[in-house]
């Protein structure tokens, strides 16, 4: 015990060594701010399987029945108790400290509410340890770990290295007895080679001694290991023999007046015990008195070891430090002009360390980009939008919102809380965006700041450094979650009037055309009826010039048919000709000019791409046409042609009513249909080119599901599809106006608008928080830093 208590003074003082050469504060009360420290020549961990005496060893060292032994107390999680020597104390007095209290405490309380708080993690999962801070004067001043046996399912590689790896910890091996013929195959010998491969912080221990003391075999393995004549793995280490229960008979037996030294009376009978039964043995290799002896040798062998390089290090840091002050100046640092060159030179240092990370993406500077790219658009993706626009969810809106007022005559006051209420949602994820960048901020700064030699070299001031430039990206984070919100809720507050015009002007023009089309098939119908009455009362006389009339027309419409199937320039291929190819001339919305570009129609998927040049693979731009309505434009804007070519090749009247010009658009106003288009205007070389290109898009854009194709023009010979509806023209006919239809058009509509809304957010937000946070902290955050030092 007394050889320990030597260790302690100089184990402290190579730990601030270390400290020192970790660049670590080394003050008063480092000692007790560190207490838990995984690094320390006085730690040792116990290693074993389930039921291998661990617990027990670990109570004969500490002098009290601290642990749960047995099969009920088995240890489920990681138990470390920090033992502190207190000579004043009584024998049978523990003093429990917490948070700088003291509490005078007994071992069976103790040993109950360990084994309560392993017994509520007997599911296998718990790996939290479990940490208590004794003062008692039976212990020496150790740091005991007891892990769980590893052959237990919490039990893996990270968890014993946490506690086995630091290369000052005393690794306890201990194995029952009954496993000493098999000692080779012990795990736990194996985990010690591996972290202790010499041997020279490892000991064994074989426990329950007593138990195997009728098996000669047995007792010859444990005399063979005590003599050092095991199995080669065994023989570098030291052995001790341990019965393990000397402190419960002690505990038993302290009820008795009288029995202060009842502990010292047990640890003899358990020495005498095993020599009775281990005659051939060493007596110096018996007890518990022998393994704190053992305990102190290989703590001592240890500090031997590291002592030489922590010298070897203090003096090549001292160098360093004189080196440096050799190249600063000696004078400098000795006035307060110096002292702040020296701040200020390492600030620029600093600086030109941050900036690379911001600039380059080194350290965690690339995630503020790929929060930009990834999490922040996902989570406006994920906004729960089909919920909130649920057509019984709108009816409740827009009811609530227009009280006694019919909501399909005045719906905007319902669309404009709905779409408040929608736009609400983006606020959480704009926050959430301000928040990890701020992290990630956070993170560039501490990796700036342990890449900045010159900080090493004084602790304090670079954490000071941190600590301003923290607390300035602390006050950027609140401006910029301002900032996000003022966004979100400029787009709540201010919904274009035009929006709604428009709603309800393509409201009342549906139900115009609807109105047309009802009355269009009546006229038919009234046609039909009145031409089959008066070929019933016509005579068949001078049949033969209506249909040499009849027949004629026909020839003139085949003959202009075939004139324009010959004059188109269009390509056809795949098997089913499925695809169309051809030069068109598309309008530039920046230089309002045209553009000859080759376009290519895919009918079976829908999408119709263009390249600049015919032989080009990749397609500079690609329009989904299901979600598009293609339109007739008049070609105002066309000089007139004036060569008699031109007019030969066209007919004399062909410049004047008809256009070459169509337009594709997107169903929902508020949706680029190109890139940032939102139409794109396009022109034919020839009036057969245009009739083939609008039929083979009106073919894809299938009007049953809501496309139009509109402007239609006869005079010009074009064959334009138009339809409104899903069904035929009868089906349209006949469908009553439905209210809820009407009001699930208008929803679709707003939800039109608010998609578009939060994709612009979505493009705003990334852009106020690289104002609000990512070039603040490039300018302001260093400002603040510089005019700090004074």
């Amino acid at each position: 015990m007394e050889a320990i208590d030597e260790l302690v003074q100089l184990s402290e003082s190579m730990r601030q060594a270390a400290a020192l050469l970790a660049d670590e504060d080394v003050d008063e009360n480092s000692s007790s701010s560190s207490s838990r420290r995984g690094s320390t020549f006085l730690n040792v961990v116990a290693l074993g399987n389930v039921g291998a005496g661990k617990s027990a060893v670990l109570n004969s060292l500490i002098g009290h029945p601290v642990l749960p032994t047995g099969e009920n107390g088995a240890t489920r999680a990681p138990i470390c108790i920090d033992l502190q020597k207190d000579v004043s104390l009584s024998s049978k007095s523990i003093i429990l400290q917490i948070d700088n209290k003291s509490q005078q405490v007994s071992a069976s309380a103790l040993r109950h509410s360990l084994q309560d708080r392993l017994s509520k993690g007997a599911s296998g999962k718990s790996r939290d340890e479990i940490y208590l801070k004794l003062r008692t004067s039976t212990a020496p001043p150790l740091k005991l770990v007891d892990l769980p046996g590893l052959d237990q399912r919490i039990m893996d590689e990270t968890l014993v290295s946490d506690y086995a790896q630091h290369n000052d910890a005393i690794l306890l091996v201990i194995v029952p007895a009954a496993q000493a013929p098999e000692i080779a195959s012990s795990r736990a010998l194996k985990i010690a080679k591996e972290y202790d491969g010499d041997g020279t912080r490892t000991i064994g221990v074989i426990s329950k001694i007593d138990q195997a003391a009728s098996d000669q075999k047995i007792l010859a393995a444990v005399q063979a290991l005590l003599l050092n004549q095991g199995p080669r793995s065994t023989s570098e280490m030291p052995w001790v023999a341990l019965i393990g229960q000397s402190v419960s008979i002690a505990s038993a037996q302290s009820g008795s007046v009288g029995s202060e030294n009842s502990l010292e009376t047990a640890w003899r009978a358990e020495s005498e015990s095993l020599k009775s039964i281990l005659t051939g043995a060493p007596q110096s290799k018996l007890g518990r008195i022998a393994l704190v002896d053992a305990l102190a040798q290989q703590i001592r062998s240890r500090m031997k070891v590291r002592l030489p390089n922590l010298l070897s290090g203090l003096q090549g840091k001292s160098q360093i430090v004189g080196d440096e002050l050799a190249r600063l100046g000696e004078q400098m640092v000795h006035s307060s002009e110096g002292t702040r060159a020296i701040a200020l030179e390492l600030c620029r240092e600093f600086e030109d360390k941050f900036l690379l990370h911001i600039a380059g993406g080194e350290g965690a500077g690339w995630k503020v980009v790929a929060s930009f790219e990834g999490n922040f658009p996902n989570r406006i993706k994920q906004l729960p939008l089909d919920r909130h626009f649920d057509i019984n969810n709108v009816k409740r809106i827009v009811l609530e919102a227009d009280g006694y007022q019919p909501y399909l005559i005045s719906p905007e006051k319902g669309l404009r809380s709905l779409i408040k209420g929608v736009l609400e949602l983006a606020k959480e994820p704009s926050r959430l965006c301000v928040d990890e960048v701020h992290r990630v901020l956070v993170d560039v700064v501490s990796a700036a700041a342990n890449a900045t030699p010159g900080l090493g070299r004084y602790p304090p001031f670079k954490r000071e450094v941190v600590a301003i430039a923290t607390a300035a990206l602390d006050v950027f984070k609140n401006e910029a979650k301002k900032m996000v919100v003022a966004l979100v809720d400029m787009e709540r507050a201010f919904v274009p009037p035009q929006h709604f015009i428009r709603l309800v002007q393509r409201r009342m023009e549906r139900q115009r055309r609807e109105e047309e089309l009802k009355n269009r098939s009546s006229k038919k119908g009234h046609e039909a009826e009145q031409s089959i009455l008066n070929r019933a009362t016509s005579p068949q006389t001078g049949g033969q010039q209506p249909g040499g009339s009849l027949k004629s027309m026909k020839d003139k419409s085949g003959q202009s048919e075939k004139e324009t199937q010959e004059g188109s320039a269009l390509k056809i291929a795949g098997p089913g000709g499925e695809i169309t190819a051809g030069f068109l001339l598309k309008k530039s919305e920046k230089t309002n000019g045209w553009s000859r570009r080759w376009f290519v129609l895919n009918e079976k998927t829908g999408k119709l791409g263009y390249t600049k040049k015919q032989e080009e693979r990749h397609f500079r731009g690609v329009i989904t046409l299901e979600e598009c309505n293609v339109e007739e434009v008049s070609d105002e804007e066309e000089p007139p042609r004036k060569s008699s070519k031109d007019k030969k090749a066209n007919g004399p009247d062909s410049g004047k009513n008809t256009s070459l010009v169509f337009k594709i658009t997107s169903k929902v106003p508020y949706k680029t249909v190109l890139k940032a288009h939102s139409a794109v205007v396009l022109k034919a070389e020839s009036m057969a080119d245009k009739v083939e290109w609008v039929n083979k898009i009106s073919s894809v854009i299938q009007p049953s599901k809501g496309g139009q194709v509109k402007g239609a023009s006869s005079e010009g010979g074009l064959t334009m599809r138009q339809s409104l509806s899903d069904g035929s023209l009868d089906t349209m006919v006949r469908r009553p106006a439905d209210p809820e239809e009407e009001l699930r058009w208008m929803s679709q509509e707003v939800r039109g608008y608010v998609e578009a809304v939060l994709n612009s957010l979505a493009a705003n937000v990334p852009k106020a928080v690289v104002l609000c946070q990512v070039e603040k902290a490039k300018e302001d955050m260093l400002n603040q830093l510089y005019s700090s030092i004074r």
